[in-house]
């Protein structure tokens, strides 16, 4: 699962913190990936609604929770449309499959070098003068879309998929 906005201006969640909340809500198997919200279970879909429920009442905001399974973290990985890697790449996960206007809404030539390329629920975004220079960003896309999107590295999507196959 994929954290919204935790530990990141003055939101913060301690991993342990993480791992003890995401086992009360179901989970099992836990395991957290660096400080950034990422966690991998193994446990029912539910266990996304129960944590953020709970995360909201531990924290006192609203800590949106996106769930991937392993296959569907193993398909991002799969199928990344660019040559790139590491820092020039990121993924931004979206609650939902974007509608279809909203995308088209955005000239993919207006962005100097980055490039975008949606994948049902994800969107790939090269940057190869990176993520911190792009106007492709997590806000840009939330704003654009209209929906709640939450953005992670390569080397971070990596690492997930391969936690999911231990």
């Amino acid at each position: 699962m994929l954290l919204r906005a935790v530990n990141v201006g003055g939101r913060k969640l301690g991993m342990s913190d993480l791992r003890r909340l995401t086992e009360a809500a179901g989970g099992r198997s836990v395991e957290t990936y660096l400080q950034s919200g990422n966690v991998v279970f193994a446990g029912a879909a539910a266990v996304a609604s129960a944590l953020s429920t709970a995360l909201t009442a531990e924290l006192g905001f609203e800590v949106p929770v996106l769930r991937r399974t392993a296959k569907e973290l193993a398909d991002v990985v799969e199928n990344n449309p660019f040559d790139a890697a590491g820092t020039m790449l990121s993924v931004t996960f979206l609650e939902a499959p974007p509608p279809a206007g909203a995308v088209a809404a955005v000239d993919p030539n207006a962005f100097g070098s980055d490039r975008f390329v949606v994948r049902g629920r994800e969107i790939y975004v090269h940057t190869p003068d990176g993520y911190g220079r792009t106007k492709l960003n997590n806000a840009f896309w939330e704003r654009k879309l209209g929906m709640v999107a939450t953005t992670r590295n390569w080397n971070t999507v990596c690492a997930l998929a391969d936690l999911t196959t231990r």
